[in-house]
């Protein structure tokens, strides 16, 4: 695997999490796409290492629901089914309004140049379509507006969660990039303005919008264009 994924080892953190990190960043980067079945022959090859390793984050990733395993197939990709997004969004629904209006509340100028610096970021990578790079930016907003809200309650909740949110909207990238980042400009100028009301109404939009834009790229499939060109045994 290229950009940095292979090949590890070399580095002071156990290698059974070195191997679990790479795993789920191939996951959610759409390096291996939903279906795709994952043997540990293949997986030990690409990150250049034992079977042992990768039999453990394979465990893992199923427990955390990136992976299932099939009859006769053994570890698959998981496809985010529509029960799955409804559940996700569920809490993004009540989650990110909150933070936003919280946001609002305490954000200093800085925060606020630090929104503004992302979503510059997001508009060249959504310019030369750098999808993974998009996606990152993605939840790292969230993540930044999160932390701007100076909720620790929230940031507790936010790691995990926002994993699968970008894994989500990695799969539908390519349509929803262009409609997401306008809405985000919407969050950030009202979270800028020192709006709670604003706020907590753009990033209910922004859910909202999300959610709908999930569900119909679930009932309609996932587009090998979500994932890597580069494919995999």
């Amino acid at each position: 695997m290229e950009d940095g994924h292979l090949t590890i080892g070399g580095r002071h953190v156990p290698l059974r999490d070195q191997v679990l990190q790479a795993l789920r960043v191939a996951i959610v980067n759409g390096d291996y796409p939903p279906g795709q079945r994952l043997t540990e022959d293949r997986l030990a090859a690409d990150f250049g290492v034992s079977r042992n390793p990768v039999r453990e984050a394979l465990r893992v990733v199923e427990a955390e629901g990136f992976v299932v395993v099939l009859p006769r197939r053994g570890a698959v990709v998981a496809t985010p089914t529509s029960s799955t997004i409804a559940d996700m969004f569920a809490v993004r629904a009540r989650l990110e309004p909150l933070a936003a209006r919280q946001a609002a509340e305490r954000a200093t100028r800085d925060d606020v140049a630090s929104l503004h610096a992302m979503l510059e970021e997001a508009r060249k990578a959504t310019d030369t379509q750098d999808f993974p790079r998009i996606s990152r930016l993605n939840s790292a907003l969230h993540l930044r507006v999160i932390e701007i809200s100076g909720n620790r309650w929230l940031s507790s909740l936010a790691t995990a969660l926002y994993l699968h949110v970008q894994w989500v909207f990695r799969l539908g990238v390519a349509e929803r990039a262009p409609h997401s980042w306008i809405e985000h400009i919407a969050l950030v100028e009202a979270i800028g303005s020192g709006d709670p009301e604003e706020a907590e109404s753009a990033a209910l939009a922004h859910v909202s919008a999300a959610s709908s834009a999930a569900h119909e790229n679930a009932r309609t499939g996932y587009s090998r264009e979500a994932g890597s060109q580069r494919p995999h045994a």
